[in-house]
C-alpha cells in the first residue's frame, strides 16, 4: 500500500516560475501583500460604508458589492484558478500582518502564541470550517444579511470574520484560521480543485527528499515556512495550496514552481481520497440544495409550521435547516453505502490503521471517490445559486458608488437595469448545471475507471451506478432552478 505521505511528481503541465519576469515578481516579497492591498482596501470601504451609509441596501456600496458582485466573482475565480482568492484574502492578509509584524519583509519576530492547533480537531480536516460555513449561512438567512437587508448587518458580519481570524491568529501559529476554521475554505478547497492552477510543487522530487533543512516548511532566510502546513513534495491537488509563494522563497535549491494544469486536474488525480473532504463535499450538496428548495413556497409552510411547533420566531427554522442538510448528506453517503455493499469485492483487503477518518472500510473505499466526482456539478449549482442577484442587481453597483459622493443614486438608469428577464436566467442556471453534470461525468468516468473497478466485482455495474448517481443529481438541480423562477 501506497504510503500517504510519499511525495508525487509534479502535476503534468506548465511551470509558470521557468519564466525569468514571472519568477522575479513571484520571489519579489511585496508581491502578496499588493494582491492582497486593493481587496483590504475595498473590504474596510464596506465596514464603513455599512455602518454610516445608507440604509436602503441597493445604494450601499458595502452591501451591494459584497452580494451582487463580490459572490459571484469569488466563485468563477474559484472555478478558473482555483485557490487564488486565498492569495489575496483580506481576512488572512490583515491577521498575517498583525501576527508577522510586517507587511512584507521576512521577519523573526512575530505577535501572539503561536500555539498549535490540536492534533485530534487538526485530523477532522474540513470539517470543522464546513460547520463554520453552514453557522454563517445560517446567520445570514436569519438576519437577511444576503437578503440583502440593513447594510450594517453586512458589516457586522466581515467585521466578526476579520476578528475570528485575528484572534486565531494571534492565539495559533502560521494561517491555522485559514486552513481549519475559515468558512470558505473548504467550498473554495473542494470547488477550487477544478481550477487549472496547481498550485506550487517541487520540480525534481530526488532533490526535495534529499533536502535536510526542509526550509520550504520550517521557513529560511528568504521565506516563511508553509503557512498552510504543506509540503510541495508531497501535494498530488491544490486542495491546501494558499498560493502565498512562500515555499517558492524559501527554498535553497530552487526547486519549487508555481504549475498550471489542465481543468478538473485536482479533482481527478489524487492517489489520497480524504474521507473527511468527502464528508465536506456530501454537506455542502445538502446545504446548496437546502438553499434551493427553501426557495420553493412548499417549504416555506413547513419551515412557518416548525417555527410555531417549537416557538422560534422565524425563518429559518435550526430544526429544518440542519436536519434537510444532514438527510441530503446522508443520501449522498447512503448511496455509496449501498454501492460499496452490492458491488465491492469479497476479497477487498481493507486493513488501513488510523483514525475514524483513515481507516480503511468498503463505505470509505467507495465513498470518497464517488463525492469527488460530484465536485463540478456541486460547483457549478453553487454559482448558479448566485446568478439571480448578479443578473438582477449588479448595475446596482454604479449608482451606489455615486451614491458615496453624494449624487443621487435612485435616478440612475442603471439602479432598475436588469441584465437579464427572469425566464433567460433560468436558461443560464439550468446551463450552468448541464456543464458542470458533463464535467461530473467526465470526472467520475476517470475516477470510477481508475479506483472503483478494481475493487468492483462488475465494472459495467459500477461504471452505469456511478455515472446514474450524477446524472441524478444535476437533474435534481436543474429541476429545482426551473422550480424556482430565479428566485434570489
Amino acid at each position: 500500500m501506497q504510503d500517504r505521505f510519499a511525495p508525487s511528481d509534479p502535476a503534468r503541465g506548465l511551470d509558470v516560475t521557468r519564466n525569468p519576469l514571472v519568477a522575479r515578481l513571484v520571489r519579489n516579497r511585496h508581491f502578496q501583500f499588493f494582491l492582497i492591498l486593493p481587496n483590504q482596501i475595498v473590504f474596510w470601504a464596506v465596514i464603513f460604508i455599512g455602518i454610516l451609509g445608507t440604509t436602503v441596501p441597493g445604494l450601499n456600496f458595502g452591501a451591494a458589492i459584497t452580494w451582487y458582485i463580490w459572490f459571484c466573482l469569488v466563485f468563477v475565480m474559484m472555478v478558473v484558478v482555483g485557490r487564488a482568492w486565498c492569495s489575496m484574502c483580506p481576512f488572512g492578509g490583515f491577521g498575517e500582518w498583525v501576527q508577522r509584524h510586517s507587511f512584507w519583509n521576512r521577519s523573526e519576530r512575530s505577535v501572539g502564541l503561536g500555539l498549535k492547533f490540536p492534533e485530534p480537531l487538526a485530523r477532522i480536516g474540513f470539517l470543522i470550517p464546513v460547520v463554520s460555513f453552514l453557522l454563517l449561512t445560517w446567520l445570514e438567512e436569519f438576519f437577511n444579511i444576503a437578503g440583502p437587508g440593513n447594510p450594517a448587518a453586512t458589516s457586522f458580519m466581515v467585521l466578526g470574520i476579520v476578528g475570528s481570524a485575528l484572534a486565531f491568529f494571534l492565539v495559533f501559529e502560521r494561517r491555522t484560521f485559514c486552513r481549519y476554521i475559515c468558512p470558505l475554505t473548504t467550498l473554495i478547497g473542494t470547488v477550487g480543485s477544478m481550477g487549472t492552477v496547481a498550485g506550487f510543487r517541487t520540480r525534481d522530487r530526488d532533490i526535495c527528499l534529499t533536502c535536510e533543512t526542509k526550509d520550504c516548511m520550517r521557513g529560511g532566510e528568504h521565506g516563511y515556512g508553509c503557512p498552510w502546513y504543506t509540503w510541495p513534495g508531497s501535494a498530488d491537488s491544490n486542495l491546501y495550496c494558499g498560493l502565498c509563494s512562500e515555499c517558492y522563497k524559501a527554498c535553497p535549491h530552487d526547486n519549487v514552481g508555481l504549475y498550471l494544469q489542465k481543468p478538473l486536474t485536482s479533482v481527478v488525480a489524487p492517489n489520497r481520497r480524504r474521507i473527511d473532504v468527502a464528508w465536506g463535499i456530501a454537506l455542502l450538496w445538502g446545504l446548496v440544495l437546502y438553499q434551493q428548495v427553501n426557495a420553493l413556497s412548499l417549504f416555506g409552510s413547513l419551515d412557518t409550521r416548525l417555527n410555531n411547533a417549537i416557538a422560534f420566531p422565524h425563518y429559518p427554522d435550526p430544526v429544518d435547516y440542519l436536519g434537510i442538510i444532514a438527510l441530503l448528506a446522508l443520501a449522498t453517503a447512503g448511496a455509496a453505502w449501498i454501492v460499496a455493499k452490492l458491488l465491492a469485492r469479497r476479497d477487498l483487503d481493507l486493513t488501513t490503521p488510523g483514525t475514524f477518518l483513515e481507516r480503511g472500510s468498503r463505505f470509505r473505499t467507495f465513498f470518497a471517490p464517488i463525492a469527488y466526482g460530484l465536485v463540478p456539478v456541486i460547483g457549478a449549482d453553487y454559482f448558479a445559486r448566485q446568478l439571480p442577484k448578479f443578473f438582477k442587481h449588479s448595475t446596482r453597483l454604479v449608482p451606489a458608488v455615486q451614491h458615496v459622493f453624494g449624487a443621487s443614486g435612485t435616478q440612475s438608469k442603471l439602479y432598475t437595469l436588469r441584465l437579464l428577464t427572469n425566464p433567460r436566467i433560468v436558461v443560464v442556471q439550468v446551463s450552468v448545471i448541464a456543464l458542470g453534470t458533463l464535467a461530473a461525468l467526465w470526472t467520475t468516468w476517470r475516477i470510477t475507471n481508475r479506483e472503483l473497478v478494481p475493487v468492483s466485482r462488475n465494472g459495467v455495474a459500477i461504471r452505469v451506478v456511478t455515472l446514474g448517481l450524477v446524472l441524478v443529481c444535476g437533474l435534481a438541480a436543474g429541476v429545482l432552478y426551473v422550480l424556482m423562477h430565479a428566485a434570489s
